[in-house]
């Protein structure tokens, strides 16, 4: 495949260029962003099983991380904090370093069913309070730290994004044997995966088990 390069005389390098391809903003759209968790993003907050939250290094190298549990997962401390559990995952630990070197979080909340979204921005801090990670407890497990988020700005997000992509719509899911299992990507990006297909589905068998173990 040909290495894309974008053509410079049609790049946007500017905010008044960029603006300019808009219209205007709607009120609405500017007065909606609170600095504070009003009761229908704290609602939101509580029904949401699923955030994706993105970090930054200081050299602005970015990352997008997703992260789920049971629905309420994210503690609401106050109308200006929240608290998220830090479950086990594959311990490089991108969003943990990030927030060590930049504090600035984004958040989006996903509600199943749900096209709109809500979006939070703020602070975050790495702890290890055990009275907080004790009541974020699953199977008696509590997380090893949590990332409290000094919340500094809140708002819905419209639905036009998740309506366009029929996120939620049966008829548009596609069918995930079409490719290849996670493992035999990655072993294929890296050490090679084996060509014996008994063996592979060994390996997918065994990353299953690990699921099943190491979830929490």
């Amino acid at each position: 495949m040909k290495e894309f390069k974008v053509n410079p005389d049609f790049a946007i390098t500017d905010e008044q260029s960029l603006r300019s391809l808009f219209d205007a903003t709607h009120a609405l759209a500017i007065q909606k962003c609170q600095g504070t968790l009003s009761k229908h993003a704290q609602a939101f907050i509580r029904r949401s099983p699923f955030l994706c939250i993105g970090t930054q290094n200081l050299d602005g190298k970015a990352d997008v991380s997703p992260r789920g549990d049971p629905v309420g997962f994210v503690k609401i401390l106050d109308e200006r904090t929240l608290a998220i559990p830090d479950r086990p995952g594959n311990n490089r630990l991108d969003t943990l370093v990030n927030i060590l070197a930049n504090p600035t979080v984004g958040l989006l909340f996903i509600i199943p069913g749900f096209d709109d979204t809500l979006r939070v921005n703020g602070r975050a801090t790495l702890t290890t309070d055990p009275e907080l990670l004790g009541s974020m407890s699953v199977n008696d497990r509590a997380p090893k730290l949590a990332i409290v988020v000094e919340v500094s700005e809140v708002f819905m997000h419209c639905a036009k994004a998740f309506r366009r992509s029929h996120l939620w719509n049966p008829d548009h899911f596609q069918d995930r044997t079409e490719m290849p299992s996670i493992v035999k990507i990655i072993l294929d990006q890296t050490t090679g995966a084996p060509s014996d297909e008994d063996a592979m589905r060994k390996i997918d068998d065994d990353l299953e088990d690990e699921y099943k173990r190491t979830l929490y």
